[in-house]
């Protein structure tokens, strides 16, 4: 029985769900311009995807390289959704 399709499926699942509150919380302390931590952080997890040979692993590595890099997309929503209202500012943050 092959379970590399479950174990990758649940592993994206996983990684998506962390990756939510953590996008929130840079946005909060940190603002949007953290985004090239994610983009260092999204290329190595891709090249390191790329030279692992399990399969599993490979896949696994692929889809948090790219959450890394849609955290990047998501931290400009984010600071979108601030503006808005419907998320808190960070008061003690320069907001401009």
């Amino acid at each position: 029985m092959n379970t590399s399709g479950i174990v990758i499926g649940l592993s994206s699942f996983i990684i998506i769900g962390i990756f939510h509150p953590i996008v929130i919380k840079c946005e909060y302390y940190f603002s949007a311009k953290a985004w090239p931590v994610f983009l260092v952080l999204g290329i190595i997890s891709c090249a390191i995807s790329l030279m692992i040979e399990d399969d599993t692993l490979s896949g696994i590595a692929g889809v948090l390289g790219f959450c890394l890099l849609w955290s990047i997309h998501e931290l400009k929503k984010q600071e979108e959704r601030v503006a808005k209202g419907w998320f808190p500012r960070n008061p003690e943050r320069d907001n401009t």
